[in-house]
Parts: C-alpha cells; sequence; structure tokens
C-alpha cells in the first residue's frame, strides 16, 4: 500500500482556512442558480412533478443587522432547504426583507434632524419618502450581504421587499377586500400611543421594560387605592371592586359617594365588576377610562363615562386643574405634594418593581389613548367565500377567532413544539380588535377617502374633492400576507399554485403570537388556505451563563465577527447542536471555536483518504452487498436512515449530533486507525475494499454534514477526482 501511497491533492495541503474558502463557494452556488427550482427542473435536476417544499423567510428590517437571532433562523431553514433539495424536492426558500416602517422612519427622522436641525415637517411627506428610500436602499444591501454569508441558499430571483410595487398591489387588494367583508371597521377605542413619535403602536411593538418607582397609597373616601400613576388621578370618579369582595359587602352597584380629592369635592359612584383581582392591594381600585385598556373595558361594560387627562404630547388637560398644562412626569410630584397636604396619602413603598410599555421601534413610553382608528375585527362575523380548512367549509359565517382556533386543533397547522399549543389558545382566547392606522408617513397609505362626511375604502381615488387618509398601516399588515404576497397574490400565479401553503414557518417562539397569528388571519381570509404546515420554534440565543444578550451586559456575541474568526460552518452547527426546538441555547466563542476543529477534522479525514486511495475507482470491483466489511456498510446505512427520520421530525439538533460523533468518534477515531491496519497488512483484495469503503463513506458523509455545513463540505466536495455532480448542493442524499 506504500507504494501506491502519494501526495495529498494540492488543496489539502493547507489547513482548511474559511475566510480564503468561503466566498469562492457562495460564487459558485450563486452562478450555478440551483437555489431556483425552476433552473432545477430545467436541468433535469429536479422532477417537474416532484412535491414541493417552501420556506418563506421571515423577513428582516432593513434597519437591522444579522444577529444570533438571525443567524439561528438562518442555519434552520437552510438546513431544511438543502435537505429537502437534495432530496428530490421542488425546494424554494424565497427571500425578503421588511421595511419595519416605525423604526425606519425614526431612526432617518433622528439623523436629519441632528445633522439638520429639521423635522420631517420642515422637509413635507415627499421629501422624507424620498430619503427613506435612499437609506433603505443601502440598509437592504447590507442584511442582504450578511445573510449570504451564513450560507444561505435562497432563491434572490424572487426576493421581495414588503414596500415594493407588488407587495403594495397586495396590500391594497387584501384591505378592501377585508373591508368590504365587514372585517375592517373604523372606529374610537383605546389605542397603545407613543407621544415621543405621535403615532399608534401595534401590539406587537410592544416592549415591557422593568422598572421601579414609588407606588401610592391613596385615601379615597372610605377606601384605600394604590397606583404608579397619581398624574392619571384627576378623571377618576368611579371606585371598582369585585361583587363578591366580602370587605366591600355594604356598598352596592351605583351607589354614590361624596369625598376629598386632588382638586377638591367630588361625588364617586360604586361600580361592582368582576374583572378586579381582590387579592392585589385593597381590592378596591379606582379607573381612568381614557388612558388604561381594562379601564376603558370596564367603562365599557357599564355604560361610565370616559375623560381625557393626558393629550397626545403627555400634557395634562384642563381637567387637571392647577396642574393643566404641566407634562405628566414633572407634574407627578407636585400632585402627590398636594395630596399629602390634604392627608391623603396613607402609605408610599419606595422601589415598586413593575413592566412600563415602551415602543421597542426607538419610539417613547406608551400613553393608552382613544383614538378613531382603522381596527381589523377578530370576532366579527363574515362569510368565507372559498376555503380549504378541513372544519370551516367555503361559504359559511365565521370568526378569525374560530379559524385560530380551528387550524390548531384539527392539526392543519402543527405547533412545534407542542407544548406551546396551550399559550397559542391563551392568546387567541384574550386577543382583542387589531389597531391597523399609524400616523406615520412610510409605510402603504391606507385605501380610504373622505369627502366631509362621507368615507369610500377604495384602491384609487374616487375622484376631484376626494381627501386619502393620510395615516399609513402598521407594518404587521403587510407582514402578514408575506406567505402568499410573495408567490404573486392576488394574481394566481404558478408560484402560488405550486408552494402555497409554505411548508414551515420558522421562527423565535417570543413572536409566535403576534405575527403567526397575523399570518393565520390573513392567509384563510384571503386565499381559504393556511399559510403553512409547520410552526417550528427556536429558542432565544443566550450567553455561555445563560444571559440574554445585551449591549448593557457587554455579552452580544456577533454572528459576523464569528464568522470571519471560525467559519460559517462553525457558527451554525454552534446554534443547532443542542439546541432542542423551542428551548434556549447556550452560546460561547468557545463553542463556536470547537466546531472550526471539527471542519479541520473533516478535511484532515479526506487528505488521508485522498492520500490512500489515489487512482482507485469507487466503481471498479466494489459491490455494495458483499459480505466483506458488511457491518461497517450496515451501520453506515442505518445511521443515515436515523439521521433522515431525525430531519423530517424536526429534530435538526439529534441529527447533526449523530452525525458529529459518528465522523469524529466512529469514523475517524476507530474505522480510519482500523483501516490504516488493512492498508499495512490486508490482502490487494482487502486494501481494495477498504479504500472503496472510504471513498463510499466519505461522499456520503459531505452529503449527511453538508445541510449542516455547506461550505467546508462543498469546497471539499470541489477536489474529489469522482463524484455525481458538479456541486455538492445538488447531490442526490444517500438512500
Amino acid at each position: 500500500m506504500d507504494e501506491r501511497k502519494s501526495a495529498a491533492p494540492e488543496a489539502f495541503l493547507k489547513p482548511y482556512n474559511p475566510p480564503d474558502r468561503e466566498p469562492g463557494i457562495l460564487a459558485l452556488w450563486e452562478k450555478s442558480g440551483y437555489a431556483n427550482p425552476d433552473v432545477m427542473i430545467e436541468k433535469g435536476l429536479t422532477a417537474k412533478d416532484a412535491e414541493a417544499f417552501s420556506i418563506v423567510l421571515p423577513p428582516p428590517n432593513v434597519t437591522g443587522t444579522l444577529h444570533m437571532g438571525h443567524a439561528a433562523m438562518l442555519a434552520i431553514e437552510d438546513i431544511l432547504i438543502r435537505y429537502h433539495r437534495m432530496k428530490g424536492f421542488r425546494a424554494l426558500w424565497l427571500p425578503g426583507t421588511d421595511s419595519a416602517a416605525i423604526a425606519t422612519q425614526s431612526k432617518v427622522e433622528g439623523e436629519i434632524y441632528k445633522a439638520e436641525k429639521k423635522t420631517r415637517h420642515d422637509l413635507g411627506r415627499e421629501e422624507l419618502l424620498r430619503r427613506i428610500d435612499i437609506f433603505t436602499d443601502e440598509s437592504k444591501a447590507t442584511i442582504i450581504n450578511q445573510t449570504k454569508k451564513m450560507g444561505s441558499s435562497l432563491d434572490w430571483s424572487r426576493y421581495a421587499y414588503t414596500m415594493d410595487e407588488k407587495r403594495y398591489e397586495a396590500v391594497m387588494e387584501a384591505f378592501v377586500r377585508m373591508y368590504d367583508a365587514g372585517l375592517i371597521y373604523r372606529g374610537d377605542r383605546i389605542v397603545n400611543w407613543d407621544p415621543k413619535l405621535q403615532t399608534t403602536v401595534s401590539d406587537e411593538e410592544i416592549e415591557y421594560v422593568e422598572q421601579k418607582d414609588p407606588f401610592y397609597h391613596f385615601q379615597y373616601g372610605p377606601f384605600v387605592i394604590g397606583t404608579v400613576r397619581p398624574e392619571t388621578k384627576f378623571g377618576d370618579k368611579y371606585v371598582v371592586m369585585h361583587p363578591d369582595d366580602e370587605r366591600y359587602k355594604k356598598f352596592t352597584h351605583g351607589q354614590k359617594i361624596e369625598l376629598e380629592w386632588i382638586n377638591g369635592p367630588i361625588t364617586a359612584t360604586v361600580i361592582k365588576d368582576e374583572s378586579v383581582d381582590m387579592s392585589f392591594g385593597s381590592g378596591a381600585m379606582t379607573i381612568t377610562p381614557a388612558h388604561d385598556l381594562n379601564d376603558f373595558e370596564i367603562a365599557k361594560r357599564h355604560g361610565l363615562d370616559i375623560e381625557r387627562v393626558i393629550d397626545d404630547r403627555g400634557i395634562l388637560l384642563p381637567i387637571a386643574g392647577e396642574f393643566a398644562g404641566q407634562h405628566i412626569k414633572k407634574a407627578r410630584s407636585a400632585i402627590v405634594e398636594k395630596l399629602q397636604s390634604k392627608g391623603l396619602v396613607v402609605k408610599v413603598d419606595e422601589g415598586y418593581t413593575h413592566n412600563v410599555a415602551t415602543n421597542s421601534r426607538g419610539g417613547g413610553m406608551i400613553e393608552p389613548q382613544i383614538k378613531r382608528q382603522w381596527w381589523l375585527g377578530v370576532d366579527r362575523e363574515f362569510t368565507i367565500e372559498h376555503s380549504e380548512l378541513q372544519n370551516i367549509p367555503s361559504g359559511s359565517k365565521t370568526t378569525l377567532k374560530k379559524i385560530l382556533r380551528s387550524v390548531i386543533e384539527s392539526k392543519e397547522i402543527q405547533i412545534m413544539p407542542e407544548r406551546f399549543e396551550k399559550i397559542y389558545f391563551h392568546w387567541v382566547d384574550n386577543l382583542r380588535d387589531w389597531c391597523l392606522s399609524r400616523q406615520l408617513w412610510f409605510g402603504h397609505r391606507i385605501p380610504a377617502w373622505f369627502k366631509g362626511d362621507e368615507v369610500k375604502v377604495q384602491k384609487n381615488s374616487p375622484g376631484e374633492g376626494w381627501e386619502q387618509d393620510p395615516d399609513t398601516l402598521d407594518t404587521w399588515f403587510s407582514s402578514g400576507l408575506w406567505t402568499f404576497s410573495t408567490l404573486g397574490w392576488p394574481e394566481k400565479t404558478a408560484d402560488l399554485e405550486t408552494y402555497h401553503p409554505t411548508s414551515v414557518l420558522e421562527t423565535g417562539y417570543d413572536i409566535l403570537f403576534f405575527w403567526v397569528i397575523r399570518m393565520i388571519e390573513m392567509s384563510v381570509s384571503m386565499t381559504g388556505q393556511i399559510p403553512f404546515r409547520h410552526v417550528y420554534l427556536h429558542g432565544l440565543v443566550r450567553d455561555g451563563q445563560g444571559r440574554k444578550m445585551s449591549k448593557s451586559l457587554g455579552n452580544i456575541i456577533d454572528p459576523l465577527t464569528m464568522i470571519d474568526k471560525y467559519g460559517a460552518d462553525a457558527a451554525r452547527l454552534s446554534l443547532i447542536i443542542g439546541a432542542q426546538m423551542g428551548n434556549d441555547v447556550k452560546l460561547s466563542e468557545d463553542r463556536v471555536r470547537g466546531y472550526k476543529h471539527f471542519a479541520n477534522k473533516l478535511w484532515n479525514i479526506t487528505r488521508f483518504i485522498l492520500e490512500n486511495t489515489q487512482g482507485v475507482s469507487m466503481k471498479d470491483g466494489f459491490d455494495e452487498h458483499n459480505e466483506h466489511d458488511d457491518a461497517l456498510r450496515t451501520e453506515r446505512r442505518q445511521l443515515f436512515a436515523d439521521v433522515d427520520k431525525l430531519i423530517t421530525e424536526f429534530r435538526l439538533d439529534l441529527a447533526a449530533d449523530k452525525l458529529y460523533h459518528y465522523v469524529w468518534d466512529r469514523f475517524a477515531a476507530e474505522i480510519i486507525e482500523d483501516s490504516k491496519k488493512v492498508f499495512k497488512e490486508g490482502s490487494e483484495e482487502e486494501k481494495t475494499r477498504r479504500q472503496q469503503f472510504l471513498l463510499h463513506t466519505l461522499q456520503w458523509i459531505l452529503k449527511g454534514l453538508h445541510p449542516f455545513m455547506p461550505f467546508v463540505t462543498e469546497a471539499i466536495w470541489q477536489e474529489l477526482p469522482e463524484k455525481e455532480s458538479d456541486l455538492l448542493m445538488v447531490a442526490k442524499w444517500p438512500v
């Protein structure tokens, strides 16, 4: 055997270095066009009638850069797509980006003010939108290039942007249809109002920040009430308690009570309502219906007065008396002082910890307000003209809430892990009507037209004298259409026919109850189809100690830095192995570095095999079913049967782990070591069989690892003297 042994191919004389190799591999993939299933069919690599497997990429914000959450999502989705492509499916992974209207407009406005000391009102709508377009074009290029660096085999020929012309057409069509069906209406309800950005904010964009504030206990007639916000209490003329609370049995619903309050004597009314938590504080509370959602709901139930106390800028209104015109933050201490002087402060708990609602998209603290807005009614009955759902036939009357429950209960959509179903149903049961309108300039403008008291909802202007609603739609409205608008809807395209419903929605569990719900609502009401068959939930990526990554802790691990240092394959494996669906994963730089060693190991294994098999064909004299080395082949076949099953069950963590341990602990540590002995002491026939086994097994390993580690496996594939396809990404999965 030593006589036949020669130097390894030139490529293997140096260690594997990802920064040297990855750009070239990316260029090869892109040039091939194989990420486009149409190209695969044209070249005979996929059957025209093959089953479709499709994923629409959850669109990253154009303002953002790649973080570890994105990286985990990209790794998981790319594994699924590469695997199904190799299995012969019509595999489509469709890319896109999201306008992220609030975040984008806020960022651009901030930059303009910093540089020019001008607001959007100084520039005008047209000029601001022009500046935003310039900014988003640059940002799109950044996030797209970063996405490609992860090895994402997306079909860029089908790229979509939530604000492009085709998506605009879909958004307008959906709004008008839903309005005509009675699902969308205009009305006065309480909203999440951002005084800083002067716009409503969706529930999806609310971020609750833990904050410590004094908790005040005030004497309110015969009751003690508690609050962290004394500045809202000027309009409090109702005291609410649970009807079963024995402490307040002597008080009756509707009873009037005279008492001294902030600006003098008032008449308060007792309200009995079952929503009150008897165990919190004294069990009695006053309500501010214009500035709190729960208080608003109580007021609506009992037909109570609803008075505003705070204006859109956070300024106290005339109802506040001597405090009118003051900002709520500045007025708080003065209001407490006045109550103290009246002997109405019972006690103050310092350092009370509570969650404060803020606008996560660069805005300020949320101040609930009652506004006339456009709403999507989740309990409104409508006729579903076309339905492919199991339990809701075409032409029947239903509601969005019923649809949301039905598709999960029937398992038409499977949430994975299944334990998240309970949380999903909790959110659905508590779902409120969705506020669709935003007081922004960047976004899809609402197709509603006004002339005096007349309102018309249609795509184009009704004619002279009609003014279009200046508001834009919540960015989640266009995102809710994502699975089908990206495939050509409202036109009946071949893509829509072939790839919808999509196979998987892969996303973090932290946004399950927002985006998933919106997409089901929109897809079923517009197409009669579910948007996806599976919901794969990945966990949060935390640091090595299990802490959430944050700038303040200084523990953020940048995926781009990890890719530059250790390669995309190492970054991907570090996010997959040990990362069970729905569970958080602990990540450290050492962990990423460890998987770089695995890529090196694979490189060195290949060098050994190629050194010891030069001039040997995989076909000559090789019989897959002979008795020699049969146990090794049986083991290999069983390994891939297990891996195959695990991937189809979405246990990517276990599939990757099995391959990893087979390659490192079994193939490298035992089989290759045994092969050295065979090459030294075995007969010529034994040597040839072992050479061929190693060559075949190397190709099986490369194919198996390719979805998980696409770069190093493709780099090795390109150096093989004998292979079935020009690129590993289109090789057939081992059967």
